[in-house]
């Protein structure tokens, strides 16, 4: 294998040789140590594949990795190469402290630094759960390696009382029946067992799914493979294949700043506005662009979310789940009906352009889950980013799963500094609250604390009692992308280092207007100003990933990842 020199570049183990100050001495060394291994001087000779597993005990979407890299090994071995996988940091969404987005970045650090470090000729990213997959896409877009993503696949639903279940988004919705004293704690018991009743990620259009789709999009998984349920037989077909295709890259050389481009970026874009994804997937697409120096600006994305329509019916703002987007025609029938709107030349990593993807004849579709062009679920993408004054640099809204009747709303403010007082004191029955009210959540951004899923705050018990069903709620946090109401998420800057949201007062008045895309605080700027002069930033912790985290870590318009990290081109 040669460069366009002729010089003969090195291959498999004889890439990126320890250093002892001797070539010829560190590759004998390194075949030493590879033969203790079983493997045989044939195989030693071949192309190496990679493949950066996570499996863990604290990450359930992950329970078949086993199985997964057994397949995609069956591939790289049955194309000619060695397939050799190796662990790296997992994150399991709901087993981490204080929220898993804190450990995103260390994850995709993590990643790039072992695939740089390690002889492999190509990789193979196998992940799921909800930070995962944009961690490992973050870490190898720099990397200048070939690679290809494979995703765990979403898990299949169960069944309550003839109520068919999927996390999280219906154990949201019985959680809110609990609160509100309508299911008992017997009945909630019940439902905790059967909502998660497979491995594989959250079976709706949740951070985890969204993401994986996003990858297709983006060109970086094999087409078809997105929606692929994890008990499915073809889900370990489809990791075979991904083995199979990253033996194929070694030859093609293609990389992931070929594919993921300013169009491809657009085109992943449009498929979140066409699934009414989780807004998680903003932060993470932003990252991952990031890596690249690539950026979409917030006129640009509202004006992809107005062109482009919500074509696909599932939970958490409509009714089917994941399993039913695979039977329905996945992601190769919903990129058809978007064809009218898509950057047709982007690559993927088969070195097929988009339009020759399509141009593939169509299989059967279901239209009661993927929706024509022309008979959208709505007209309008499901996200929106605001600005104003309560959010100079951007907040995000999921309109699709918001209450329309309160797009154009003014309320009073009802303030939480931080998670502990929004804890202690939202089902106070003293708290001063009214259905009509704006619920602030302050001290919840990734200075603060790792911007948490707490964007989602729950309605006060007292008024959840009475039947109120959703309000607008506001914060410097995110929320799952499996939930739902009327939310205002990602304000930017944070409260912690100073940004308007902290001069919030109970009692304010806020105006949200979705026609407007803005979000304002309708107090005088003079007085604004006044509110935050003495603002001092929380106490830093003084050692550890924690440190860094808090020195270099961005706010969500860049993508939270850390500022030494963000690129400004493709890699050299």
């Amino acid at each position: 294998m040669s460069d366009e020199s002729g010089t003969v570049e090195p291959h498999g183990l004889d890439r990126g040789l320890t250093n002892y100050g001797d070539r010829d001495f560190a590759r004998y060394l390194r075949r030493s140590f590879a033969r203790s291994m079983g493997i045989s001087r044939t195989l030693l000779d071949k192309p190496v594949v990679g493949i950066a597993m996570t499996p863990s005990g604290f990450n359930n979407c992950h329970r078949s990795m086993p199985e997964l890299v057994e397949a995609v090994s069956r591939g790289v071995l049955a194309a000619g190469a060695l397939p050799r996988p190796f662990p790296t940091v997992s994150l399991g969404e709901v087993f981490l402290n204080p929220t898993s987005m804190m450990y995103r970045n260390l994850m995709a650090m993590d990643t790039e630094e072992m695939i740089q470090a390690q002889p492999m000729d190509a990789v193979v990213l196998i992940g799921g759960c909800d930070k995962t997959v944009p961690a490992q896409l973050m870490g190898v877009a720099y990397a200048g390696l070939p690679a290809i993503q494979v995703v765990t696949g979403p898990m299949s639903t169960g069944r309550h009382k003839g109520q068919r279940l999927g996390a999280c988004t219906d154990c949201r919705g019985f959680w809110a029946k609990y609160r509100a004293g309508t299911v008992d704690a017997e009945e909630i018991a019940e439902v905790e067992g059967r909502l998660s009743v497979t491995a594989g990620t959250c079976a709706v259009m949740g951070t985890a799914s969204t993401m994986a789709c996003i990858a297709e999009a983006l060109g970086m998984s094999l087409p078809g493979t997105a929606a692929i349920p994890v008990v499915h037989s073809d889900r370990l077909v489809a990791a075979e294949e991904t083995g199979r295709a990253a033996v194929r890259l070694i030859q093609t050389k293609i990389t992931p700043a070929q594919v993921i481009t300013q169009d491809s970026v657009e085109n992943a874009i449009r498929v979140l506005m066409a699934v009414s994804g989780s807004t998680n997937a903003i932060v993470h697409l932003t990252a991952i662009a990031g890596r690249l120096g690539i950026r979409i600006p917030s006129q640009r994305f509202n004006a992809i979310s107005d062109e482009t329509p919500v074509l696909v019916d599932l939970k958490p703002v409509g009714e089917g789940y994941m399993e039913d987007f695979h039977a329905a025609g996945g992601m190769g029938a919903l990129l058809r009906e978007l064809r009218p709107l898509l950057h047709l030349g982007t690559m993927d990593v088969e070195g097929r352009t988009l339009a020759e993807r399509l141009d593939e004849p169509p299989g059967w579709v279901d239209r009661a889950v993927i929706r024509a062009f022309d008979n959208p679920v709505s007209p309008v993408g499901g996200l929106v980013a605001l600005t104003g004054n309560l959010a100079p640099d951007g907040a995000i809204f999921k309109r699709a799963a918001a209450t329309p009747e309160l797009f154009e709303s003014e309320g009073r403010a009802v303030v939480f500094t931080g998670l502990e007082d929004l804890s202690r004191r939202i089902d106070d029955p003293d708290l001063d609250v009214a259905p009509g009210d704006v619920l602030v959540l302050q001290n919840a951004g990734p200075h603060a604390a790792g911007m948490p899923e707490a964007g989602y705050l729950p309605i006060p018990k007292k008024l959840a009692r009475a039947g109120v069903k959703d309000m607008v709620r506001i914060s410097d946090a995110r929320m799952s992308g499996t939930a739902f109401g009327s939310i205002v998420l990602h304000i930017a800057p944070e409260a912690a280092i100073g940004g308007p949201l902290g001069a919030v007062r109970d009692g304010d008045r806020i105006r949200l207007s979705i026609r407007d895309k803005r979000i304002d605080l309708l107090v005088d700027e003079a007085e604004i100003a006044r509110r935050l002069a003495d603002h001092e930033p929380p106490p830093a912790p003084k050692r550890g990933y924690k440190a860094l985290y808090r020195r270099t870590v961005t706010q969500a318009p860049e993508g939270c990842d850390f500022d030494f990290l963000i690129g400004d081109g493709e890699p050299s």
